[in-house]
């Protein structure tokens, strides 16, 4: 008889925990103002999302995982024209791009926010697991003299004219299919959000190097995001500020120091530009000074009355307010675990396209959470990061669902060696304790 679940069972366990603390902190985190519906509206909406993302996961789980790694080659250029779109404010009457404060991050589908740098993650992690997994096969059917399966577009190019020959060579495969669309959509993203360019930069060279690229080639191409990334700074500064405006908010972010005293002798419109921008940051450290080590107690928080939404970019400072440092070190072990977890089932897959995946997922995943929780006890600029899985925002919810639902998968492909390699330890195990035992004896 066919198990119930074959998937990683700490994975899940993982996954379960995460929503059902999502479900805990939005419900406590809404303030009951005298708009008493508000409460029961947030979680009626968290709760239909999180059912269909749980239906996205269990789909995925179940879906043939050479299905997935055929979708995934589409990774780069969905994300190049999400982003694109983006870029050039398309409206096309039921889809839309949002532009808030100077950003363009999200569209506006029939009446739904759609955050499309969530999206571009994932997208990107599983597109680079294909694009490098798809080199190792190349590479090894040109060892045996046999004709490539994958990476058509180079092999094509290569053979269709003498001056292309040099793309049959296994760097400048790297060079197409990994650096530069990494390139390309890290200097895309940066346009809306240089915090999340900076992380899906980073996700993606942690990524490479779980790849095997080479060093010198990864320190180039580091080299190069960081060029490019001054390059749109200067253009902002040279600018005075009129072109890439995002950029001003990056650096903003990274040379204001907030302080309430920077309040003192202010008055009117220039006493609230300088409130709204320190209330979050300020609020968010007050309320882990307050929480202590046990924490207030469930809807005991009062710094939620502060910061609008607060189950957003601080849900982490919101938790520790009211589960204290207890229950804040327990949300950071959950996702350290799944970090650890996915490093284990890595080494037991199939193949370098799972390997490639599940840990990119895991190290993008983690990696925003710790991210997230810098943050929010006043170790690092804002970001606007949300924590995964637990913080309230719909589209970013459905996309970790997605990544979670890829995620079990794979595990699933892995667990029998897991399992076999777990009974391998159990029986040497039990080896040496008969050994000893047998040795007590005969003494």
């Amino acid at each position: 008889m066919k198990k119930a679940f074959e998937g990683d069972k700490v994975i899940l366990i993982i996954i379960l925990l995460l929503i059902l603390i999502s479900f805990l902190a939005i419900f406590s985190s809404t303030p009951l103002l005298p708009a008493q519906e508000s409460r029961l509206d947030t979680m009626k909406e968290h709760g239909i999302i999180a059912i269909f993302g749980i239906g996205l996961m269990i789909l995925l789980y179940r879906f043939d995982i050479k299905w997935i790694k055929y979708l995934s080659q589409a990774g780069f250029v969905i994300s190049f024209v999400l982003l694109a779109m983006l870029l050039f404010k398309v409206d096309l009457g039921f889809l839309r791009v949002e532009t808030i404060n100077s950003a363009t991050r999200n569209f506006m589908f029939l009446g739904k926010q759609i955050h499309v740098f969530e999206i571009v993650k994932v997208a990107m992690v599983m597109y680079l697991a294909w694009a490098m997994n798809a080199i190792n096969e190349d590479k090894e059917a040109r060892k045996v003299k046999m004709k490539p399966k994958t990476l058509g577009l180079a092999n094509w190019l290569a053979g269709k004219s003498p001056n292309l020959r040099f793309l049959k060579k296994t760097f400048w495969k790297r060079m197409m299919y990994v650096y530069a669309p990494s390139l390309i959509v890290v200097g895309m993203i940066f346009a809306g959000s240089g915090s999340s360019s900076i992380l899906i930069g980073l996700v993606l060279i942690a990524l490479m190097i779980i790849g095997g690229m080479p060093v010198k080639e990864l320190l180039t191409a580091g080299a190069a995001g960081a060029a490019c990334i001054g390059l749109m700074l200067g253009i902002h500064l040279a600018s005075d500020g009129k072109l890439i405006k995002r950029a001003g908010t990056f650096l903003g972010r990274l040379t204001t120091d907030y302080n309430m005293n920077d309040l003192e002798g202010l008055k009117g419109d220039a006493y609230y530009d300088i409130l709204d921008d320190i209330r979050q940051p300020e609020s968010a450290k007050v309320a882990v000074h307050e929480g202590k080590i046990i924490g207030k107690g469930i809807g005991n928080s009062t710094q939620k009355y502060k910061v609008d939404n607060i189950y957003g970019d601080f849900m982490y400072s919101f938790l520790i307010e009211e589960y204290g440092l207890i229950g804040g070190i327990f949300v950071l072990i959950l996702y350290v675990s799944l970090l650890a977890r996915s490093s284990i089932v890595a080494r037991m897959c199939n193949n370098d396209f799972e390997k490639y995946a599940i840990g990119g997922l895991a190290v993008l995943i983690s990696g925003q959470a710790f991210l997230h929780i810098l943050v929010n006890v006043d170790i690092g600029p804002m970001t606007g990061q949300t924590l995964p899985l637990i913080s309230h925002g719909s589209s970013a919810f459905l996309v970790f669902c997605v990544a979670f639902g890829i995620m079990l998968s794979i595990s699933r492909l892995a667990k029998k060696k897991i399992e076999n390699a777990e009974m391998l330890t159990e029986n040497a195990k039990n080896d040496i304790e008969a050994n000893i035992e047998a040795a007590e004896k005969s003494a």
